[in-house]
């Protein structure tokens, strides 16, 4: 699964813009509602755990240092299709990780744009306004 490629299209399916970093981190601007856009960052690693390959999509939310109710957003988690909420960097993030082997196409563009949409619409709720 060319991860890169899929992102490529993808982005120009839906009037997003593409960035490749390398062959294993790709960037992709989706269009959320409102006229705003998001950025999703598209990354496969290996687990070392179970030894397999794993795409790993997330995009940035707030920074952590806000006051946030974290069981309210655990909470919301239970109603998610694929993603979950990980503070990484000092941010607060979605994410969504799925192993490769047996992914679809379609999967991970709906994997994409749960992540996007979500980011943008908690960075909304958590902070008023429209940061990344």
């Amino acid at each position: 699964m060319d991860l890169n490629e899929l992102m490529k299209k993808y982005a120009d399916h839906i009037g997003g813009q593409y960035t490749q970093y390398d062959p294993d981190h790709s960037i992709i601007i989706i269009p959320v509602s409102g006229g705003r856009f998001q950025t999703v960052l598209g990354t496969i690693k290996k687990n070392e755990l179970y030894n397999r390959k794993l795409i790993v999509l997330h995009s940035k939310v707030c920074s952590s240092s806000l006051p946030i109710d974290y069981k309210m957003l655990l909470e919301q988690t239970a109603f998610f299709n694929y993603c979950r909420f990980v503070i990484d960097q000092n941010y607060l993030q979605i994410e969504a990780v799925a192993a490769v082997d047996n992914l679809s196409d379609d999967t991970i563009k709906e994997m994409l744009q749960e992540v996007a949409n979500l980011a943008d619409q908690y960075e909304m709720k958590l902070t008023g306004s429209d940061i990344h």
